[in-house]
């Protein structure tokens, strides 16, 4: 209580808090908007019994607003699938490449650019969505659209690209002004918003006998070790030592120190399972709403328990690992500020060998936090389906849940600290902690 009282006493903390909350209070209310020219019942029955499915994880990550077709219900997907396109066109295409060099204003662009870009892929999102439910149909044959046509497809359209516009919008306020990453907290949230009707759907699976009491607890132990795990992960460093000699400034000697550099065993945190979702949730989120016998072969093998909807998962697990770790950590500049600075790798020669040194170290920190995140990501979601959870809650939701947590919450504890306040968990090092 005395820690939560030191959070509201910073009057910029608080301020922040209470604008993040604020913030993800519209987004949740968003999410219960419908879109016009849809029966919300008929829609409501094609979505029964989709829990597990890939259908059931795009709406879990939406925070049911995909369900109930409502105005979020392409959720924030468009816009990271925007910036892994930014991304990759950074390392391949020059031009984006010698912006991303220009400082805060090639940033700018950048960002301007990932915007345009999200509307485009949100308009063509869209029109597959919307001309996909023109064709869906409810058990007695009632259509979902009364009235189909080309007024409900703009109508449509126009609706969901407004509402991911505004959740990008959303999610840059709240990094810019709340406390956290805005669009890392829009999926928490939604998320976290499915978990309560998760209990009450297991609590009566339980009660009619359709669950046994063996199996929730078995889910809980999981899904805790899961959670204890996660945290022993996310908070692991390599320390590579560094040594700085001793130098003569003026009249007294400097230097002479012994520090570390600490290398995370998961340096991109929970972008790649974000990533990979939503590329893996692109063709599938259109192929649930297109009557074809080929779209439903297709959507058949992309669902969560299908073998190969698992083997491209963990391989763009893998993949964007790799990719975002060499774009936020470079060996070659950290080898030249720590030799601008007097220090050595103690055994390493400064400059190149200290760079390859990093690089080498740096590949093999990589590899084994690619192995934990498929391990967690893929894992827990095939014993949960095997065992026919009424919920998707599986290894990917629960990493960016704890992640996203763990990061909001050394954020916290870093303006806590800077003004002589107590650190936000006694006893625990987060993030924030470590140089």
């Amino acid at each position: 209580m005395s820690t939560l009282q030191n959070i509201f006493a910073i009057p910029e903390l608080r301020r922040r808090i209470l604008f993040t909350l604020g913030m993800l209070a519209v987004y949740r209310v968003g999410c219960h908007v419908p879109t016009p020219g849809i029966d919300a019942q008929v829609l409501a029955k094609f979505f029964e019994g989709t829990e597990g499915t890939l259908l059931g994880l795009v709406s879990a990550f939406t925070g049911g607003a995909l369900s109930q077709m409502a105005v979020f219900a392409l959720g924030i997907m468009p816009y990271i699938s925007a910036s892994i396109i930014m991304q990759l066109l950074t390392v391949v295409f020059e031009p984006v490449e010698k912006l991303s060099k220009e400082g805060e204003q090639g940033r700018k662009k950048i960002t301007q650019y990932t915007r345009y870009g999200t509307i485009v892929l949100a308009i063509i999102q869209g029109t597959g969505i919307a001309t996909g439910l023109q064709t869906m149909v409810g058990p007695a044959g009632e259509p979902v659209v009364p009235n189909p046509g080309m007024g409900f497809i703009l109508m449509t359209v126009i609706t969901l690209t407004a509402g991911t516009a505004f959740i990008m919008w959303l999610g840059e306020q709240i990094t810019e002004r709340g406390i956290g990453n805005g669009i890392s907290l829009i999926i928490f949230a939604g998320i976290v918003a499915g978990t309560p009707s998760a209990i009450i759907n297991s609590i009566r699976l339980v009660e009619t006998g359709a669950m046994t009491v063996t199996t929730v607890i078995f889910i809980l132990v999981m899904m805790l070790l899961v959670v204890a795990a996660i945290v022993y992960m996310e908070s692991a460093r390599r320390r590579v030592p560094i040594h700085y000699a001793k130098r003569v400034v003026g009249m007294r000697n400097m230097g002479g120190q012994a520090s570390h550099l600490p290398l995370k065993i998961n340096m991109s945190g929970v972008i790649p399972p974000i990533f990979a979702s939503s590329i893996m949730m692109f063709p599938a989120t259109i192929a649930n709403f297109v009557d074809a016998p080929w779209v439903e072969s297709m959507s058949a093998v992309l669902a969560p328990s299908h073998w190969v909807y698992n083997l491209f998962y963990v391989a763009f697990i893998v993949f964007f690992c790799y990719f975002y770790t060499a774009i936020t950590f470079n060996p070659v500049n950290v080898s030249e500020n720590i030799k601008n600075q007097g220090g050595f790798v103690p055994g390493i020669r400064p400059g190149k060998e200290t760079a390859d040194y990093l690089d080498t170290v740096l590949g093999r920190l990589t590899f084994a936090g690619a192995i934990y995140v498929s391990l967690v990501c893929v894992l827990p979601t095939l014993l949960i389906n095997q065992l026919n959870v009424p919920f998707f809650f599986g290894g990917t939701s629960l990493l960016i849940v704890v992640g996203v947590g763990m990061d909001t919450a050394s954020q916290i504890e870093a303006h806590l600290i800077s003004r002589s306040y107590e650190g936000f968990m006694k006893g625990v090092s987060l993030k924030g902690r470590h140089g």
